[in-house]
């Protein structure tokens, strides 16, 4: 579940509720006070997660070409 709140630009908070029950809580919450809320669909979990993990790569070390390619054709 995502809250955005509008100020001069948009904040963005990722709620993930412990079980059924508290997303049920949750999201009445949010509904009660006319708070805009998405759920996230695996596709879109999966995305945020992978792009937390391609900013804490390491980027200092360098990969030829050959070798991506060597690995690709196996």
């Amino acid at each position: 579940m995502i809250l955005q709140v509008r100020k001069k630009f948009m904040d963005t908070i990722i709620v993930t509720p412990k079980d059924a029950q508290e997303f049920q809580l949750i999201s009445d919450l949010f509904s009660k006070m006319k708070v805009k809320t998405k759920v996230l669909s695996l596709e879109e979990k999966e995305d945020l997660y992978f792009s937390e993990l391609m900013k804490e790569a390491d980027r200092t070390q360098k990969v030829s070409r050959d070798t991506i390619m060597k690995k690709l054709r196996k």
